[in-house]
């Protein structure tokens, strides 16, 4: 039997305020009445198929605490929309500006400390890594990129370092040599090299919850990701970075995000770069 608005399955307004309540507890991200098909559509096969088409059971297992359907619900809602070299002004940045800059700066501990929080399926961190591979006079730095995201299927995904060859397709030619074609039975995927994907290091991290690591890090991307947060706890995670970051240090966001009226801790150095104010 089809339900209300054309749903195979029963979705009240009750229950969808249930979920709601969970996922903005859990991760901040705050899901407006408008996204409750949305919430329908990446919750149904799952609810077929585990809950008999019953959303009311589904609810009632995320309340009492089971971790298998309550990270499925997280890993559901979260938004994963990457790709290599996303918004390239920033890495132009990166690469003509910041990084000789971090040569000059850190010449005497030769160390560079990067985040990626938000790193989705890692196009951000292996992108920030192929910039910093193409300056031979790093090869023995001690360079470390921490990348971080709440959805732990897409950070399996990103350890792997493969992707369809279709994701290069826009990539500058000097950027492929840094993928290797699979052939027979993977004709069609790429992996990064070793060289890549052994200067990242992938964790699954809550941004809202406590932080293992301590900092401090040069620069920190941090991409279309609050846009999901409400502007109390934007601050508060700003406030977070700036804490980790060194004295002018900077902070990459995203193309629709903004710190103004959000925090004093940085100064915009245009095209959403910021860098840390002492």
């Amino acid at each position: 039997m089809t339900g209300v608005l054309g749903r195979e399955f029963t979705f009240s307004d009750r229950q969808f305020k249930r979920l709601r309540a969970f996922v903005a507890e859990q991760t901040g991200i705050a899901l407006s009445e408008a996204k409750k098909d949305m919430v329908y559509g990446r919750l149904s096969k799952r609810i077929r198929s585990h809950f008999g088409g019953n959303f009311q059971a589904f609810c009632d297992a995320i309340e009492n605490g089971d971790a298998q359907e309550q990270d499925f619900l997280i890993n559901a809602i979260t938004t994963n929309l990457t790709a290599f070299f996303r918004e390239a002004h920033h890495f132009d940045y990166l690469r003509q500006r910041l990084i000789p800059d971090l040569m000059r700066r850190n010449a005497d501990s030769r160390k560079i400390r990067i985040w990626s929080a938000g790193c989705s399926t890692g196009e951000e961190p292996y992108s920030i890594a192929m910039c910093l591979a193409a300056q031979q006079q790093l090869a023995d730095w001690d360079i470390k990129i921490l990348a971080t995201d709440l959805d732990a299927n897409v950070i399996e995904h990103a350890e792997a370092g493969i992707y369809s060859e279709e994701r290069l397709s826009k990539l500058p030619e000097k950027e492929l040599q840094w993928f290797k074609r699979g052939r027979g039975a993977n004709t069609g995927l790429v992996r990064l090299k070793p060289e890549i994907r052994n200067r990242v290091s992938f964790k699954r991290l809550n941004l809202l919850h406590d932080w293992p690591m301590h900092g401090p890090f040069d620069l920190i991307f941090c991409r279309n990701v609050v846009i999901y947060f409400d502007k109390t706890t934007q601050t508060q995670l700003f406030e977070r970075f700036a804490d980790l970051l060194v004295a002018d240090g900077h902070l990459f966001i995203g193309h629709s995000e903004t710190l103004y009226k959000v925090t004093d801790r940085f100064t915009s150095l245009g095209n959403t770069i910021y860098r840390r104010l002492n």
